[in-house]
């Protein structure tokens, strides 16, 4: 749920801040559900199918996938528009920055769950005492 209102925020700032991209407020919930569906499901395929453009690219390659899968959510939906692939491009952008920022700022339950697993002091082993030496 976490997840889906941070992608709802970054799409909307990216339909307020790209020009060529436009919503309804129903629109933008479903664009946000859809993509999130996308790159669940569809975008690991992508990636793995564009692995070598990834690392000549460095990684960069990535931007034209989220601005494709973008694209792709802009076509299927009609109260969600995404009016050319330049569009698209910057508005994957623009999400992937909003998400990036809003995630460091409030955290992940991921990486609460992470912090949480690494504060927990160890058991010690059974049978008591400390290391033993064999000599």
């Amino acid at each position: 749920m976490q997840r889906w209102i941070i992608t709802t925020l970054a799409v909307a700032v990216a339909a307020n801040v790209v020009q060529g991209i436009s919503y309804d407020w129903i629109g933008l919930l479903l664009a946000s559900l859809l993509l999130g569906i996308l790159n669940a499901f569809l975008r690991p395929l992508l990636l793995f199918l564009s692995l070598p453009l990834l690392l000549v690219t460095l990684g960069l390659f990535t931007l034209v996938i989220n601005a494709l899968l973008l694209f792709l959510v802009g076509h299927i939906l009609t109260s969600f528009r995404v009016e050319s692939f330049g569009a698209a491009f910057w508005g994957a952008l623009v999400i992937s920055l909003v998400s990036m920022a809003v995630n460091a700022l409030i955290g992940t339950k991921e990486r609460d769950r992470q912090t949480r697993q690494q504060s927990k002091p160890p058991k010690p082993p059974p049978g008591g005492g400390g290391p033993v030496i064999d000599v």
